[in-house]
């Protein structure tokens, strides 16, 4: 099943109350909060705050968008008690802060190592953990992808997808079906090269990967990111052309 969503942190300058109301209007059915702005990581009265706004208005809390990678700036026992404070039932952690490219045997041993120990932490707590599929990091091939999380191999820890611009269309879809085994949410939206466009111009590239998504078993959110111009009349139109084109699956 999918479901629609938003990433909050589409809209940083806005409050949680804000967003709320906007998503609300939109008629899309769950919010990603961020743990940069909107929920930060360690504050649990302000995550206890937004997880009761979110749930009184209808909502579903889709996960915790954390900034987490690895290497304890943010430590992760602090990002999973905020989660739990948020009663989010996934965790969004980076790959890394190196991209596969400059990654040496020794950092992928140590990142193997960290994501069974979070994947176990977080699982005695009940929250899954996920990680962004996004450059810059192990995740940014369908080849590093993969490798990643075939030798975690860990129940506990799945993976989000995007499509990345750096790929083609053939590409992407590949990518899609090699880690749908893993697969938990997806963040929508339609970039080309680094420029953006409204949802409504990848509309036949959307339909080919929730065609892909629909075959999943689960429930899966679909979550609006990157709206160009952070414009909220933009948004709105995009959150139209989301919930249709989840119609279009149904």
């Amino acid at each position: 099943m999918l479901k629609s969503g938003l990433v909050s942190i589409t809209f940083r300058k806005l409050t949680p109350k804000e967003i709320i109301d906007m998503v609300v209007k939109s008629k899309l059915q769950s919010i990603e909060w961020g743990g940069d702005v909107h929920v930060p990581h360690g504050n649990t009265l302000k995550a206890q705050e937004v997880a009761k706004m979110t749930r009184d208005a209808g909502l579903a809390i889709s996960a915790y968008g954390s900034y987490y990678r690895f290497d304890e700036e943010i430590p992760f026992a602090s990002v999973l008690e905020t989660a739990v404070a948020l009663s989010a039932p996934l965790i969004r952690v980076w790959a890394g802060r190196l991209g596969s490219a400059a990654a040496d045997e020794g950092y992928w041993q140590k990142m193997l190592a960290q994501s069974q120990r979070i994947a176990d932490m977080a699982e005695k707590a009940g929250v899954t953990v996920a990680f962004e599929y996004h450059g810059g990091t192990l995740t940014d091939t369908r080849a590093s992808a993969l490798r990643l999380l075939s030798e975690i191999n860990h129940p506990n820890l799945r993976s989000y997808w995007q499509p990345l611009f750096t790929h083609t269309l053939d590409e992407r879809m590949q990518g899609l079906q090699e880690i749908s085994p893993w697969l938990t949410n997806v963040h929508v939206y339609h970039w080309i090269e680094r420029t953006k466009y409204p949802l409504e111009a990848g509309w036949d590239d959307w339909q080919q990967y929730f065609s892909e998504l629909a075959k999943l078993p689960g429930e899966h959110y679909a979550s609006l990111e990157f709206v160009r111009d952070n414009d909220p009349t933009q948004f709105f139109a995009d959150a139209k052309t989301l919930n249709r084109l989840l119609l279009t699956q149904s």
